[in-house]
C-alpha cells in the first residue's frame, strides 16, 4: 500500500479527538475528526500499528472506492467494476456488512447481500467460479457505508473489534467497554503521573486500562490474530518488526494503580482479569467499600464508574451519590476525581461543582463523564 493510504479509524463519540492524538503519535498525517471516526492517511505499517498500539479504536477500515449512485441497480454495477482480485483470491472466503443513512437505500441486509452479489459476481464473470462466504473469519470483509446516495466501499483491517482486548475472563453486572475505559483514562490526562484509583472497580476495566497505558503495553498484545493476516499483501515480516518494536518500550509504571470495591465477586473478578492482562504486580485489588477507603498519601487520579441499580429507590440513589460526594470533600483533598454515569439525576446528588463535563458513549447507553477537582476549601468540618 502507499504511504498516503487512506484510513478510517472507527470510535465512540467523545473520543475523537484522543484517538486524532494516539493516530498522530504512531505517525499518521492528515486526521481529520469525522463522527465516531478520525480519518487520516499512512503506509501499511501504520495500519499494523493502529491495530495493535491504538487504545481508543475499535475498528481500521481502509476506504477503496467512493462513488455516488441513486439505485441499486447502478449500486451493482458499480462494486461489480472494482477490480476485487487486488484484494481476494477466487478460492479466498468474503464477508460483507452493510450500514445505511440518508433514505435513498432502505434495507442494510438487502445492501449488504447486493453488494456480496456483485464481488461474487465479479469473479464468476472471469473465473466461472466464485469466493465462498465466511461470515466469521474470511480472508476479506468489506464494509459498505451508504449515506443518502454517496457510497463507500471499505476493508476492514482488524477482524474482530478492538475492544476485545482478550483480558476480559469474568465480570460483574454492566461492564464497562474497554475502549470507553482507555478513553477516559487518556481523556483525565493521566498517564503515570501520579498515584492512580478506581474505588468501585467492578470488573477492574478502568484499572487495567489505566495499567496498560503507565506500561505503555500494547492493548492488543494477547491477540492472536487480525483481519489484515488473511489479506493478500500481508507483510509479516513488517508485522514482526512493527510488533517487536511497540513490545520493546513497555516499561514500569512509576506510580501505584489501586482498584477496589465493596463486593467481593467484583474484588475477584478483577484479579481475575489482571491475572489474564498479565499486570496481577502493576495494580493493588482489595474489597473495602469507598466511603472506608483511604488515598494513598501522594494526590492523584481517580476515576470511577459507580454502579447504579434501576430498581433502587431514587432516594437510596440519592444516598449513595450523596456518600460519594461527601467522602470526596472529607479524606480525598488535592486530588481529581472524575466519575462517568448514565445516571443524570443521580450525579447531582454529589454536591460538588464540575469543572468539565463530557457526553460519552458505553454502546448505546448515554453517559455523562464530569470532572472535579478537589481543593482544600472543599472540606467539610
Amino acid at each position: 500500500m502507499k504511504s498516503n493510504t487512506p484510513i478510517i479509524v472507527k470510535t465512540f463519540h467523545g473520543l475523537e479527538t484522543v484517538l486524532a492524538e494516539e493516530l498522530k503519535a504512531l505517525g499518521a498525517s492528515n486526521t481529520r475528526l469525522l463522527k465516531r471516526a478520525v480519518s487520516c492517511t499512512g503506509d501499511l505499517a501504520l495500519i499494523y500499528r493502529a491495530n495493535y498500539e491504538l487504545r481508543t479504536a475499535l475498528r481500521v477500515l481502509i476506504p477503496i472506492h467512493t462513488f455516488e449512485v441513486s439505485n441499486e441497480r447502478a449500486y451493482y454495477r458499480a462494486v461489480r467494476e472494482v477490480e476485487w482480485n487486488q484484494y481476494l483470491d477466487v478460492s479466498g472466503t468474503l464477508a460483507v456488512d452493510a450500514v445505511l443513512s440518508g433514505g435513498i437505500f432502505r434495507h442494510s441486509q438487502y445492501m449488504a447481500l447486493l453488494t456480496k452479489d456483485a464481488i461474487v459476481d465479479y469473479y464468476r464473470d472471469r473465473y466461472a467460479r466464485r469466493p465462498n462466504i465466511n461470515p466469521e473469519a474470511p480472508h476479506l470483509r468489506v464494509h459498505a457505508r451508504i449515506h443518502g446516495s454517496k457510497c463507500t466501499l471499505l476493508l476492514d483491517a482488524s477482524g474482530d473489534s478492538l475492544h476485545k482486548r482478550g483480558y476480559r475472563r469474568d465480570t460483574v453486572e454492566a461492564p464497562l467497554n474497554e475502549v470507553l475505559a482507555a478513553g477516559l483514562v487518556l481523556l483525565s490526562g493521566w498517564n503515570d503521573t501520579g498515584p492512580f484509583v478506581d474505588p468501585m472497580c467492578g470488573s477492574g476495566t478502568i484499572a487495567i486500562e489505566a495499567a496498560l497505558l503507565a506500561a505503555n503495553i500494547p492493548p492488543q498484545r494477547t491477540r492472536s490474530s487480525f483481519g489484515f493476516f488473511r489479506w493478500k499483501n500481508f507483510d509479516r515480516k513488517l508485522w514482526e518488526r512493527v510488533k517487536a518494536e511497540a513490545d520493546a518500550r513497555v516499561k514500569q509504571p512509576i506510580f501505584p494503580i489501586y482498584a477496589s470495591d465493596k463486593e467481593g465477586r467484583a474484588r475477584n473478578a478483577t484479579a481475575i482479569n489482571l491475572l489474564s492482562a498479565g499486570l496481577e504486580g502493576l495494580v493493588q485489588v482489595q474489597k473495602i467499600p469507598f466511603e472506608k477507603l483511604s488515598p494513598p498519601e501522594a494526590a492523584g487520579v481517580l476515576i470511577t464508574n459507580p454502579p447504579y441499580d434501576e430498581r433502587l429507590r431514587l432516594e437510596d440513589v440519592a444516598c449513595f451519590y450523596k456518600v460519594i460526594g461527601n467522602r470526596l470533600k472529607k479524606a480525598w483533598s488535592g486530588w481529581t476525581a472524575w466519575i462517568i454515569s448514565s445516571n443524570r439525576e443521580a450525579l447531582n446528588y454529589i454536591g460538588l461543582q464540575p469543572s468539565q463535563k463530557m457526553i460519552l458513549y458505553n454502546g448505546a447507553l448515554e453517559c455523562v463523564f464530569q470532572k472535579f477537582e478537589l481543593h482544600k476549601n472543599d472540606q467539610r468540618d
